[in-house]
């Protein structure tokens, strides 16, 4: 499949769904984070903050800074989805964030979010804001060296080409800046290839997500090496997100989300239907949640 169909692709299924993944998981399109054994009770919007927030935090005892005193004025989001994520660290950081999606009515919607939040670029208000793009992650339309942050939470498993996209990660980020991708993958394959059956398990998780393939966190770790960042430190938090997708499942079959789920169209309907993939695909080791943090 071409790059190009692929991104269209993405972006059907997202224009037509994200409606009802704000309904069913928030604004925050994204795993929640339930402690290290994945065993913390936590209302499921409040895991997914604690999720970002746990990000900030491991990230700064590996770069042995506090992102907050790393002078963050300018961040970019990577699959913003619809502005959650953005929002939430504009706010924190005080910054001007951008988010990019191949999703015109995501954009739209982040769009009238910021300004329900206050968050809408102006004049008057330069450094605390949020605004949004269509753009694709493999070509970006910034100049080098314009970001202190580059942040991908869960859409690297959408690239098609992932050398690219963390070559325009590192291309956009500034000297010192800091970079943070958490993304799904399968299981490392050091000494242990996989089997058939996971193969096709994988590949029933990509034709309902529009997923190109996805790669273990030591791959991830190679290609980030090979475009010279540094002082790169990685993580599986397989076990602390696992939980996720079981509460989506309880949340996901409700009458309401039943209702819009059947006004979205069918690939939505299809993606709702998967959400065991995803479940069994963690229980049974399969899929992982790699977490990697970097300096350029």
């Amino acid at each position: 499949m071409s790059s190009s169909v692929l991104s269209r692709q993405i972006q059907q299924f997202y224009d037509s769904s994200s409606g009802l993944w704000e309904q069913v998981w928030g604004e925050h399109m994204h795993h929640g984070y339930y402690g290290p054994d994945g065993k913390k009770s936590v209302e499921r919007r409040q895991a997914q903050i604690d999720l970002i927030e746990e990000l900030l935090r491991w990230t700064s005892l590996q770069l042995t800074t506090q992102i907050l005193e790393t002078n963050v004025s300018t961040f970019l989001d990577i699959g913003c989805g619809i502005g959650g994520s953005t929002l939430y660290l504009a706010e924190k950081f005080q910054a001007a964030g951008m988010g990019i999606t191949l999703s015109p009515v995501q954009v739209a919607r982040a769009k009238e979010r910021a300004r329900e939040f206050g968050l809408e670029p102006s004049a008057s208000s330069p450094k605390r804001s949020a605004d949004f793009l269509v753009a694709d992650a493999l070509d970006m339309p910034f100049a080098d060296e314009s970001f202190d942050l580059v942040w991908s939470l869960e859409s690297g498993e959408h690239m098609p080409d992932k050398q690219k996209f963390l070559q325009e990660c590192y291309r956009v980020l500034k000297k010192d800046g800091i970079f943070i991708l958490a993304t799904w993958c399968h299981r490392p394959t050091d000494g242990a290839e996989l089997s058939p059956a996971e193969q096709k398990h994988l590949q029933q998780i990509y034709d309902v997500y529009y997923l190109p393939y996805v790669i273990s966190l030591p791959e991830y770790e190679a290609i980030a090496r090979s475009c010279n960042f540094q002082n790169i430190s990685v993580t599986d938090w397989s076990t602390a997100v696992a939980p996720f997708w079981n509460v989506v499942i309880g949340s996901a079959f409700n009458p309401a989300a039943i209702f819009a789920l059947l006004r979205s169209g069918w690939p939505t309907i299809k993606g709702a239907l998967a959400l065991g993939l995803m479940s069994r695909g963690y229980q049974s080791g399969l899929i992982r949640y790699g977490v990697l943090c970097a300096r350029k």
